[in-house]
């Protein structure tokens, strides 16, 4: 049975041993005798607490951030993120789609809805409530945050529910920039996965766009 981790308690990052989510659990163990040599864990955030902004994907990719412990690292989904993020000044270095690329992100902070590997690349409900303790934590921790960039429905409705409110009240839309009421700024992007930039349901220029809006938000913010 899936258990949700208690909102007033939840720790910052699930244990590597993680066992909140069964189908998850088994999944990891299978990855771990198929590729031994892989990350095969709940994928940790990676940037500072102190940041204003923070990224929230869906989860783990297989072949990427399950591969390499560090999220959006070693599949496609991470190049248009992190060129993006370094052509705005939000990261330093050099993406070279290995966690010791020396990349790092300055004001942002990126983590995952649902921590481990999904099969088939899709969590389940379940799983993705069993999670969300872990992202309010982290919400909770990061006490200079001014904004959050939802990567695609899942993400968006994460955030919400980890801020206390019903995915429906704030709907997601591409480019939009949501007010909640707690001051939190809201931003909605669709998914930097590879499906959506070779349809050209997101391009590079779309993805911009959703960036500068979100730093000029932050920006106001401060001076207000």
């Amino acid at each position: 049975m899936n258990q949700t981790v208690p909102l007033d308690s939840a720790p910052l990052a699930p244990a590597a041993d993680c066992a909140l989510c069964p189908r998850l659990a088994a999944f990891r163990a299978e990855q771990k005798i198929a590729h031994p040599d892989w990350f095969n864990a709940p994928v940790p955030s990676f940037g500072p607490l102190g940041a204003r902004l923070l990224v929230v994907g869906m989860a783990p990719g297989l072949k990427g951030a399950n591969r390499t412990g560090r999220p959006f690292t070693g599949d496609h989904a991470g190049v248009l993120l992190y060129t993006t993020l370094l052509r705005h000044g939000l990261a330093r270095g050099d993406y070279l789609a290995e966690p010791d690329d020396g990349l790092a992100l300055i004001d942002c902070r990126i983590v995952n809805a649902v921590r481990c590997v999904p099969p088939a690349n899709l969590p389940e409900p379940a799983e993705v409530t069993g999670c969300n303790g872990f992202l309010t934590a982290e919400l909770q921790a990061m006490t200079n945050l001014r904004a959050v960039l939802a990567l695609g429905v899942l993400a968006h409705a994460a955030v919400m529910r980890a801020c206390g409110m019903p995915a429906t009240r704030v709907r997601f839309r591409h480019g939009a920039i949501h007010h909640l009421p707690d001051g939190l700024i809201l931003a909605d992007s669709y998914h930097v996965s590879r499906y959506n930039t070779n349809t050209g349901r997101l391009t590079t220029e779309m993805f911009d766009d959703v960036m500068i809006a979100i730093i000029k938000q932050m920006d106001a913010a401060e001076r207000s």
